[in-house]
Parts: structure tokens; sequence; C-alpha cells
């Protein structure tokens, strides 16, 4: 059992985080998993600045006393944000007790039968009463669904087949495009609407694209008023007299 610790002098008890396995550096993830978690990461932090959230890929999670540490592949958390000294032992991973709830949505990509997604880790993600559970399976290993979403309702998840996540005001979208340089489908953030929330590059890229438009604009403007220029002068007109 975990060692339990006094905090604020009353009757609240929390775990030991000095007693607790942060993080022990295993490799686990494979290239096609690594960038599809960091799409969606890096798109949550390029398009929602305005919004205080946490989101990560393959952080523990401590969600009950005496049991281990769940790994999800990419969390987020509304309204908590990570503490500012976060090399300190019990700032390193999402403790449950320490940041007051449970991540809004939990996600796993499936890459094998092995992680038992649909068994296991559902009820424990249950458990701790994450709002969300999505299961992305491209390969389909688990079954012919590439996409699995649940829903806590009361105690026990709901398999739904709404991809708009009431609860966070986001929605989950399959899209085939590139992203690092790598052509492929892909599991994004959507709004309501269906455009996906862009990634930096993608913001770098549509900015680029808007300055380019202005610049061929400015040209065109210019070109017709040196055309009119030209016109006037062919007709003895001094322009620069009106």
């Amino acid at each position: 059992m975990v060692q339990q610790v006094l905090i604020n002098d009353d009757d609240y008890y929390v775990p030991d985080a000095n007693q607790l396995v942060t993080e022990d550096d295993t490799p686990v993830d494979n290239f096609a998993s690594a960038k599809q978690q960091r799409l969606l990461v890096s798109s949550l932090y390029s398009s929602m600045q305005q919004q205080t959230f946490l989101a990560e890929a393959n952080v523990g999670i401590y969600h009950t006393d005496g049991q281990p540490a769940i790994v999800p592949d990419v969390f987020l958390s509304l309204d908590v944000q990570v503490p500012e000294k976060w090399w300190e032992k019990q700032n390193r991973c999402y403790m449950v007790w320490r940041f007051g709830k449970p991540p809004e949505v939990v996600l796993e990509i499936v890459s094998n039968k092995e992680g038992d997604e649909l068994g296991k880790k559902l009820k424990i993600y249950e458990h701790m009463r994450a709002s969300y559970y999505i299961v992305y399976d491209p390969n389909q290993q688990l079954a012919e669904k590439i996409l699995h979403v649940y829903e806590l309702r009361g105690t026990r998840y709901f398999e739904t087949s709404e991809t708009w996540l009431e609860q966070v005001g986001l929605g989950i979208t399959l899209w085939e495009g590139e992203f690092e340089g790598r052509q492929d489908n892909w599991l994004r953030w959507c709004y309501q609407n269906g455009n996906v929330l862009l990634t930096g590059d993608e913001r770098a890229e549509q900015e680029q694209q808007r300055a380019e438009q202005e610049r061929q604009r400015a040209e065109q403007a210019e070109k017709r008023t040196q055309l009119l220029v030209d016109r006037l002068r062919a007709m003895g007109v001094d322009p620069d007299t009106l």
C-alpha cells in the first residue's frame, strides 16, 4: 500500500508522491503512434491559446491509492495546468488528487492486441471517471470499427456514435492529409463545423498564404493604377495634376 501523508493540518490524506513511480524511461511507442500523439497534442496548444488546459502524451495518471499509474497515449484535462515547479516529484505526472479531477478525455491508439483497450483499460478509465474514452484503432486490430467513443453517464461508460464531445467543446474526426512530411490518415480534433484544429506549422503556412495573396492583390492594384496613368497620358492628360 502507498504511504499516506497528512497535508494542511486537517483530515485530508493523499498518497506520498515520493513513493510513486512517476517515470520509468521505458520506450514503448512506434513511429506512427508517436507522430499521431504529437499531432493531437500540438494542435491543441496552437489552437486553444485562450483556454487553460493540460494535454500530454505518455504521461502517467495516478487515480487510485495503492494502484499503479495508467499511461494513456493522449489525455486532455480542462481548467488545470502543470505546476510551476514541475521537476518536483509530486508534480511530474498527473495525480488526480492534486489536480482535483480526472482528465475529461483519455485516448488510446491501438498498435496490437496486447493493450486490452476495450477491456481492462476501459474499466480503469471508467472507474477513474474520465468523461470520454476514445480508442483509435487505425489497423482494425480489435474490431471492424476504426474509432470507438465512450461517454461516461453516471458511473458507466456507454459507447456512442457521436464524435462531438459536448462537455469539452471539441470533436474528433478522421482526416487525410500531410503531417510532418507524412501523407496518411490521421485522427484530429475538430470544431463543431468540422474544421480541424490547426498545428503551428499549418497556421504558419496559412499566414504565409494570406501574405502571398495580399502581395498579389497589391501588385494587381498597382498594375491597374499604372495602366490608368498610361491611358491618361496617352490622352494628353497629366495625372499628377488631377
